[in-house]
């Protein structure tokens, strides 16, 4: 009974200490206006199709360039061996969540500016590019980011 009780301490503490974290990434995410990237895209309305090519540590293409106001599918494949995720924000913010995805390995992603993919398998995201500027994909799983799985989408 000692075990079962200090096993649930264990995971009470791990829950609370996660909470800041989860609770500021969703409501931020809650509302659209907070992505630094722009919003999630309405699958029904035209948009532009980009193919992305993820394998063991590189994105193809590297760079894409898009209008202001543009709606792009996504359509990303895992042609790797590993794991890899596509996730589209600020620099700044891919980088605060790694740190947090080192502390918590296995954490996946089910967020419209992100998905993560098993070897030889597909996904997709619509998105709208609300904002100009220089935006950053990367995969957070660690160990990729600084192997150089990053990659820029420059809105204008």
């Amino acid at each position: 009974m000692r075990t079962l009780e200090n096993s649930g301490a264990v995971v009470m503490a791990a829950a609370f200490a996660l909470l800041p974290m989860l609770s500021s990434r969703s409501a931020a995410h809650d509302n659209h206006a907070s992505y630094s990237a722009g919003e999630p895209g309405d699958p029904k309305k035209p948009f532009r199709e980009i193919v992305v090519e993820m394998g063991d540590r590189f994105y193809k293409p590297k760079a894409i360039e898009v209008k202001r106001g543009e709606q792009v599918r996504f359509v990303i494949r895992n042609d790797g061996h590993e794991d890899h995720e596509f996730l589209l924000d600020s620099t700044e913010t891919n980088l605060k969540h790694a740190e947090v995805m080192k502390k918590n390995p296995g954490m996946e992603h089910a967020e419209p500016n992100g998905i993560q993919l098993a070897p030889n398998k597909s996904g997709e995201i619509v998105w709208k590019f609300t904002k100009a500027g220089t935006f950053e994909f990367s995969c957070l799983i660690e160990g990729h980011r600084e192997d150089g799985m990053t990659g820029i989408v420059v809105v204008k």
